[in-house]
């Protein structure tokens, strides 16, 4: 009974997750800030010159679309697996740490999303620089992972999105990396980090070759995470949290 009431907090935190994630449909973001779509689209220019998502829009090719679609399939599924991985080694600390930092990590994510509500690269490519309420999701160029293997995966998946207005941050670009990080903390093997860095930069690349971020996205995305590993770690490290019976030989 213990081990099963273990497992239930090392994974509570993905379902408070989702439970969160779907729920944003029944409060846009759009209804509290405005939707910033051109001045993205600008910044992106300034900063790299030129739009990478629109670049890769007319480059791309079958091999890099179907590494796209691999790696985009990873983003909540390994962090998910890798909890699990954690808890079957019985390394429970490192579990729960893995969770409740993914949790942490959505929570300052979405706090964003509702304070900057910010348009996709997609959107402004297809629709322009003017907010249109209540717009679909769209799959963007991961439509041509789908072509390519025959299966409507990321349309199926986008269709039901939740809220297309929350492009900054990248948390496509956060959640792998969170993963990475815990996996060196746990002292996982050097193939298995490999795998997860691979998988990690894969999104990163996905997500402005798809046309779903920008590369200003992405960065916040990493930076997101980074601050949720650096802010969690030291609220574990606090002595009453040490001593508190939740955490206990964990």
């Amino acid at each position: 009974m213990k081990t099963i009431l273990k497992f239930i907090l090392a994974l509570l935190p993905y379902g408070v997750f989702a439970l969160l994630y779907f729920s944003m449909k029944f409060f846009p973001s759009y209804e509290y800030n405005t939707i910033d779509i051109r001045g993205l689209y600008d910044a992106e220019q300034a900063l790299c010159g030129f739009l990478p998502c629109e670049y890769f829009s007319m480059h791309n090719c079958a091999v890099l679309d179907f590494i796209a679609g691999i790696s985009y399939l990873c983003w909540i599924p390994v962090p998910v697996a890798f909890t699990i991985i954690l808890f079957m080694q019985k390394r429970y600390r490192w579990c729960v740490h893995t969770s409740l930092c993914f949790l942490l990590c959505n929570l300052i994510g979405f706090c964003i999303y509702y304070a900057h509500p910010a348009a996709p690269p997609w959107y402004a490519m297809q629709f322009g620089f003017e907010p249109i309420i209540n717009t679909p999701g769209s799959a963007a160029g991961l439509v041509r992972f789908d072509e390519l293997i025959g299966v409507k995966v990321f349309q199926s998946i986008y269709t039901g999105n939740s809220n297309i207005f929350a492009a900054i941050p990248s948390l496509h670009a956060a959640y792998m990396l969170i993963t990475t990080i815990y996996a060196v903390l746990s002292r996982q093997s050097k193939w298995l980090i490999a795998v997860f860095a691979m998988i990690t930069v894969g999104i990163w690349f996905t997500a402005v070759y798809t046309a779903h971020h920008y590369v200003i996205d992405v960065l916040l995305g990493i930076a997101t995470a980074t601050v949720s590993v650096i802010i969690f770690e030291i609220l574990m490290s606090a002595k009453h949290l040490k001593q508190a019976k939740i955490f206990h030989h964990i």
